[in-house]
């Protein structure tokens, strides 16, 4: 198992670890709950040291991603990040990420942890112009600062005004008296914050800095447990769960990150499948009746025929009450329909909600 620069900082907090993507994670410390919390009303710290840094450079930078990714790249500036998807040949999804954009002629990919060597194969399969690639995962550390008071934690850590940071902005400058840091105004929680991006040598530098920077407005340390219940509230697929190599990026609602006013990889199928109309969705669903939903649980109408599955489920702890999506066929995809989820033998009724689940309250 690999480990991040940042381990022994988890073993000294008594991070319960687990092995994910290849790499020994924390999970928790205080619990999933208590922590999702901590991100939802105050600040918290993801160590997301895992996932995958490519920079892609070179005077056809972005006719390569223009191929390989959904999303129109052309229409990024100098310090702006967009969400796409790396769609395959077969109507599926390589993995989805996000294009920084650092000049006209380099750009940063962040992958996920467990398609880093999957997606540098297919990036380098599709680069026919001897575009200059390179994998910076593992020199790379990644901490997610992540809450309403994430700017206000930070602030005194940086000249970099991060109030008034964009969402899906980026800049470059000294942290924590660290040179060269990349800060990020974006995150997998939908509470506002921070992602930043440190060579390891300076990892424990930095998260010992916003411990005690944040130290007056809560900041606690979060594990992946908190991260999924987090992004599964607001709706966001997690690759391995609600998209995959399989599934279809237009059922999976990804259509606002589709761009068909440029030529990419399986385009043509992808607008032949939107003209033709998809034959399921993934949908939000909330319980009415008591059960937990989870993964590969089957969804099933009121005769009890099989409509679909659950992809991700869990109990919603800033809703209190259980959540969950799933593909279902296409006629059950309208808000309030009425779905059952099977669990342990037992049909228990669910309805379709719209997105995000959790709205931030005022």
């Amino acid at each position: 198992m690999k480990q991040t620069a940042l381990y022994q900082q988890h073993l000294l907090l008594n991070a319960k670890m687990v092995p994910f993507a290849g790499y020994n994670m924390p999970v928790q410390y205080a619990g999933i709950n208590v922590e999702h919390q901590t991100v939802r009303n105050a600040v918290g710290v993801f160590d997301v040291s895992h996932m995958g840094e490519f920079i892609v450079k070179g005077d056809n930078a972005l006719e390569l991603l223009q191929l390989a990714t959904s999303n129109d790249v052309s229409k990024l500036i100098d310090g702006k990040v967009q969400y796409a998807y790396l769609p395959n040949l077969t109507g599926g999804i390589v993995d989805d990420l996000l294009v920084y954009r650092i000049n006209a002629t380099t750009y940063m990919l962040v992958v996920n942890a467990s398609n880093i060597q999957k997606d540098w194969d297919w990036l380098q399969s599709l680069n026919t112009q001897n575009v200059e690639l390179k994998n910076i995962s593992d020199r790379t550390s990644l901490l997610a600062v992540q809450g309403p008071l994430a700017a206000k934690a930070l602030q005194s850590l940086t000249q970099i005004n991060l109030q008034d940071m964009e969402y899906y902005t980026f800049a470059k400058g000294t942290f924590a008296g660290v040179d060269n840091v990349l800060i990020s105004a974006t995150g997998y929680t939908g509470a506002g914050g921070f992602e930043i991006y440190v060579d390891n040598e300076h990892a424990n530098t930095v998260w010992d800095a916003i411990f005690l920077a944040g130290q007056p407005y809560g900041i606690k340390p979060i594990g992946l447990g908190a991260r999924d219940t987090l992004r599964l509230e607001m709706g966001f697929c997690l690759y391995g769960n609600d998209i995959d190599d399989t599934t279809s990026p237009l059922e999976a609602g990804l259509g606002w990150v589709t761009k068909f006013t440029k030529p990419f990889t399986n385009s043509v199928a992808l607008e032949n499948q939107k003209t033709i109309g998809l034959s399921q969705k993934l949908v939000a669903f909330e319980m009415i009746e008591r059960g937990i939903p989870r993964h590969d649980y089957e969804i099933v109408d009121s005769q009890g025929n099989t409509i679909g599955k659950v992809t991700s489920g869990t109990q919603s702890p800033s809703l209190q009450k259980a959540i969950g999506m799933g593909y279902v066929k296409t006629e059950f995809t309208t808000i309030d329909s009425e779905i059952f989820i099977r669990i342990r033998e037992q049909n228990i009724k669910a309805k379709v909600v719209k997105l995000p689940f959790y709205k931030k309250q005022d």
